[in-house]
């Protein structure tokens, strides 16, 4: 089944595999992971204050959070009733 131009229940019948959900899953935590690492360089690079330290965490932070709203709602799609 081609995926471009799905609708809503042809992913969400996708989503229902567990390979499918899996890798959606660590999609997501590798695609955070990612943007932390990269947003990581930039602070370092560009913040030269005491703040350094305090945005560092708040990125991490904020994408370990942005990973768990994004598996909460791959689960919720995928484990709601049909």
């Amino acid at each position: 089944m081609d995926r471009a131009g799905a609708d809503y229940a042809e992913v969400v019948a996708w989503l229902r595999n567990p390979g499918v959900l899996i890798a959606m899953i660590l999609l997501l935590a590798a695609l955070f992971h990612h943007t932390a690492l990269g947003l990581q360089v930039i602070v370092e690079d560009y913040v030269h204050s005491g703040l350094k330290f305090a945005l560092m965490i708040t990125v991490r932070l904020a994408c370990y959070a942005l990973v768990v709203a994004g598996v909460i709602a791959v689960l919720k799609i995928a484990l709601a009733a049909p």
